[in-house]
């Protein structure tokens, strides 16, 4: 009885060459590449066809020939669109990277040939925004007039995502609960604090601190259901024991929020940074105010985010560092809490 065992550099398995047909041999391209991407960001085959400018059939062609050029299911239906699967996956991890070179290709070509000196992409939650994105923003633009800067000012779970699919370079926010933090490497900056804001003339502005149990008698404007201040202003009130208000709008916009405040009795939690500026304004934002309460509110603590895997260019780095240098700065004063 005699049994074939393949040599290791022999260059053949089981008879086949070990190069084998690659990916690209088999007619694996570049729109390929995208589309798995999109299905991985938007969970839908028509959604991503809509992101892409072709039609869901089209879509779903492409779809197919990707499996059969892997020879694997790539993804697979659920009740509310697909799902990866853990071929789909792998094969994803690896387009986007491949994606995010193409991008900071192009983005070096186009260096060259304007002589500017880089674009930078951030996003940021609201008080590391004004705190530290605004002064190294200023610092950078003054000092390297060549480069654009790019800033999304938005929740954490927003962000996250948004730095996953390449579109930012670095965050300053959270990792949300739901997401793997091993892909990210954070610098922890400090917390975040935030506080209520009313109309001016706001009944509850005459009667010094306000407790908990006279808010729940107003409407309140709040950040969307699973945002983090959201969740924190959830369990001061499960704390005390007490309800949430029963009228609650939910907005994402803080410009619409500082509208429906100002026209009404209604109460929202935004950040102390914000809130600061809303009332140092000499506008009809102005008309805002602090509502003195008697309990904090501290969201947990923010940090600088980048991919593990993903190199700064230069110009992102240039202000990854200005604002890590700010927020040395700021560790010095009273208003900012270092961690």
């Amino acid at each position: 009885m005699s049994m074939h065992v393949p040599i290791a550099n022999s260059g053949k398995v089981h008879g086949q060459d070990s190069d084998g047909p690659t990916l690209i041999k088999s007619g694996l391209k570049l729109g390929h590449l995208q589309m798995l991407v999109a299905l991985e960001d938007l969970g839908q085959v028509s959604a991503a066809a809509e992101a892409l400018h072709m039609s869901q059939p089209a879509a779903s062609r492409m779809v197919s020939e990707m499996e059969a050029i892997v020879r694997a299911p790539l993804c697979e239906r659920i009740a509310r669109g697909v799902v990866l699967t853990t071929y789909g996956a792998a094969l994803a991890k690896r387009a986007r990277k491949i994606l995010l070179e193409l991008r900071e290709a192009g983005r070096e070509l186009s260096e060259l040939r304007t002589g500017r000196g880089g674009s930078v992409f951030v996003g940021a939650v609201t008080a590391p925004a004004l705190s530290l994105v605004v002064p190294a923003v200023r610092r950078v633009t003054s000092a390297y007039p060549g480069i654009e800067i790019n800033v999304q000012v938005e929740t954490s779970n927003i962000l996250a995502r948004e730095l996953m699919a390449a579109r930012h370079d670095f965050i300053l926010g959270r990792i949300p609960e739901d997401i793997n933090p091993q892909q990210f490497h954070m610098h922890e900056i400090g917390v975040e604090r935030a506080c209520l804001i009313v109309r001016s003339g706001h009944p509850l502005l005459k009667q010094g601190l306000a407790s908990l149990a006279d808010l729940t008698r107003y409407d309140w404007v709040f950040q969307p259901p699973g945002t983090l201040l959201r969740r924190t202003l959830e369990d001061i009130f499960m704390r005390a024991d007490l309800p949430m208000p029963a009228n609650i709008i939910n907005m994402t916009s803080l410009l619409l929020t500082v509208a429906v405040i100002r026209d009404s009795n209604a109460i929202a939690p935004v950040a102390l940074d914000m809130a600061q500026f809303l009332v140092g304004q000499s506008s009809r934002a102005g008309e805002i105010r602090i509502l003195p309460a008697d309990f904090d509110i501290t969201v947990k603590p923010y940090s600088l985010i980048t991919m593990r895997e993903r190199a700064l260019p230069p110009s992102a780095r240039l202000l990854y560092d200005m604002i890590l240098e700010q927020s040395r700065i700021l560790s010095e004063t009273t208003s900012f809490a270092p961690l």
